[in-house]
């Protein structure tokens, strides 16, 4: 999606060795998620929306990276070092991102950020980190020029920060995904588009937009609205009287869910299509189980419950006992952290145990290298930072609940 979480990675470098530094955090339970381990604290921070009305999907992609640090520390996966976990809160707000980026890059014993949710949270964190190159990996963002640049969709793509990468796929693919489906698959073909203005919402939408007039759809009305009135019937009335058969709406699902029961309240007989951010049970309970019933969102990977690589990451999400549910993001912020872990792990072996004065940009440099079988399949990254892993889901609200009713896999 979007615009999502931060890892951070703590240690201090004495005379080129790792010496600790205590930073930790402590869970629900009151513990912390330190494990067993000895020799260098490395602390992974997240940052992901913890409060607010994307809480949901912060605190599923928070759950999973605690479960990847406790994993870590179980296998004592890096040898000589504990790693911890500590969280912030971004409330998916470009301004709180930011700060935070400049509060970790302040504090020299960062070492690697995983996030954020949002893309227009990390438009606002990527400069600062890249110029203490300084890792990030998101978990979520979708937006396409986040790594290949504003042109992208002209063809001129140039990968503007080294330090980006992200495990989801971009809107590049996800747009035109939902338009296929829509217009091949669905047999829609007048579409009503709606985006929230936001970097991720327009984005979307307009990727949509362009795939479905190239295959031949007509798009009868378009608009933005304002995500925080929560009051639509302006729109829906224009959606009604277009003579559309499906909207497309390009935001998340506090105001989809909104936006989808006044749509249909107010007559309109449509299918609500949207990306990744509306696949969540939330979108459905602020839709309304009649409402959503039928609406379709897309989303990045496989239905996670259906993978064999998944089945170690399920089973022990469910034997931790979390509060809240994984939801979209829980794969691939297991996978994020985890690409993290095996970068440090890279320099640290490689400098005979010891972390180098330059471990930054020797971190950079691993995680640009990093292959491994992960909870949502091979995590790898290409030249522009974006996952070697395109693959996407369409999912339709059936009694109440996203069943997923088709995949697919892209090449480049």
């Amino acid at each position: 999606m979007r615009n999502r979480s931060l890892l951070i990675l703590t240690t201090a470098v004495t005379a080129g060795a790792l010496t600790l530094t205590a930073c930790g955090s402590r869970d629900d339970k009151g513990g912390d998620s330190s494990g067993e381990g000895g020799g260098v604290t490395v602390t992974i921070g997240l940052d992901s929306p913890l409060t607010g009305e994307l809480s949901a999907l912060g605190l599923g992609i928070k759950n999973s990276a605690d479960l990847a640090v406790k994993t870590a520390n179980k296998k004592q996966y890096v040898k000589g070092v504990t790693f911890k976990l500590e969280t912030l809160d971004d409330q998916a707000q470009p301004s709180a991102g930011q700060q935070n980026a400049t509060k970790l890059v302040a504090d020299k014993t960062v070492l690697g950020v995983v996030g954020p949710l949002n893309s227009g949270v990390a438009e606002s964190m990527q400069k600062v980190f890249d110029d203490a190159k300084l890792a990030q990996i998101s978990p979520a963002n979708t937006n396409p020029a986040l790594s290949q640049g504003p042109n992208w969709a002209s063809g001129d793509k140039k990968r503007g920060y080294k330090s980006y990468f992200r495990t989801a796929t971009t809107d590049a693919i996800q747009g035109p995904f939902a338009a296929q489906y829509v217009f091949n698959d669905a047999k829609k073909t007048k579409a009503f588009i709606i985006d929230d203005k936001k970097t991720y919402g327009a984005g979307l939408a307009g990727t949509f937009k362009g795939e479905f007039e190239k295959l031949g759809g007509k798009v009868v009305g378009t608009q933005h609205i304002d995500p925080d009135t929560k009051d639509f019937s302006a729109v829906a009335t224009q959606v009604k009287s277009s003579g559309a058969d499906v909207v497309y709406f390009g935001g998340e699902y506090p105001a989809a869910g909104p936006l989808a029961k006044q749509i249909k309240e107010a007559g309109a007989k449509v299918t609500l299509v949207g990306g990744d951010a509306l696949f969540s049970p939330e979108y459905v309970k602020l839709a309304g189980a009649a409402a959503a019933e039928g609406d379709i969102a897309t989303s990045v990977g496989a239905p996670i419950e259906t993978l064999a690589s998944a089945k170690e990451f399920l089973a022990n999400y469910k034997a931790e006992n979390y509060k809240e549910a994984y939801e979209a993001y829980g794969g691939y912020s297991y996978d994020s952290t985890w690409a993290l872990i095996e970068a440090v792990k890279k320099v640290v072996e490689g400098n005979g145990g010891k972390l180098p004065e330059d471990a930054r940009a020797k971190v950079v440099e691993a995680v640009q290298g990093v292959s491994f079988d992960g909870v949502t399949g091979k995590v790898s990254f290409d030249e522009f930072g974006d996952t070697t892993n395109k693959q996407l889901t369409v999912y339709q609200v059936k009694n109440g609940a996203h069943a997923p009713v088709k995949s697919d896999t892209f090449g480049e």
